[in-house]
């Protein structure tokens, strides 16, 4: 059941109306999640604040898609994973790889594989990851800053999936071949 609307520049508050216009100039289009979002200038200005650090951090385009894919399929938001799996596979993560990860796999890449095992872990875990947690991440080659990435990577994607689960939001057109529930 969708409990909020999904807003539209013109519709939604006036103190939501110049980030939604922002993040449609970046994006090309504005998501219904973010369109969700917008109902709450609170949340959708904290939300826009964070997802631009975040895609201006240190892990390149495939990196944050395992993240946040990741993140998507540990909160079980189908709108999130759809989205998230549609941009990996764009940005020139295999699908296999992308299949996996929906499967609540780890990618076969091992970069790829702690990276996501990292974010699961701080998903499932709370934030309270162990040194082995932290060593197969450095092992695979980040370094420890990037964890604090990760973190930022978990509380955007929370933003949106919780976003997302809680409100029904609909599944974008866009998005829909990508459509994915929890098993």
């Amino acid at each position: 059941m969708q409990r909020f609307t999904v807003q539209t520049i013109e519709s939604a508050p006036e103190k939501s109306r110049s980030t939604l216009q922002s993040l449609k100039q970046s994006l090309g289009f504005l998501p219904n999640v973010i369109a969700t979002m917008a109902n709450s200038p609170v949340l959708l200005n904290g939300f826009a604040g964070s997802f631009g650090s975040f895609h201006g951090g240190s892990l390149n385009e495939i990196e944050r898609q395992v993240v946040l894919l990741t993140n998507a399929v540990a909160i079980k938001c189908p709108l999130t994973v759809a989205i998230h799996s549609t941009f990996a596979i764009e940005d020139g993560l295999a699908e296999g790889e992308v299949k996996a990860v929906r499967d609540g796999k780890l990618p076969q890449d091992p970069k790829y594989a702690a990276l996501s095992a990292l974010a699961k872990a701080v998903v499932e875990k709370r934030g309270n990851v162990t040194e082995a947690d932290v060593e197969k991440f450095t092992s695979a080659g980040y370094s420890k800053v990037q964890i604090l990435e990760v973190i930022t990577a978990v509380g955007v994607s929370t933003l949106a999936a919780t976003t997302a689960n809680m409100a029904g939001t609909p599944v974008d057109e866009r998005f829909r071949a990508q459509t994915w529930s929890a098993a």
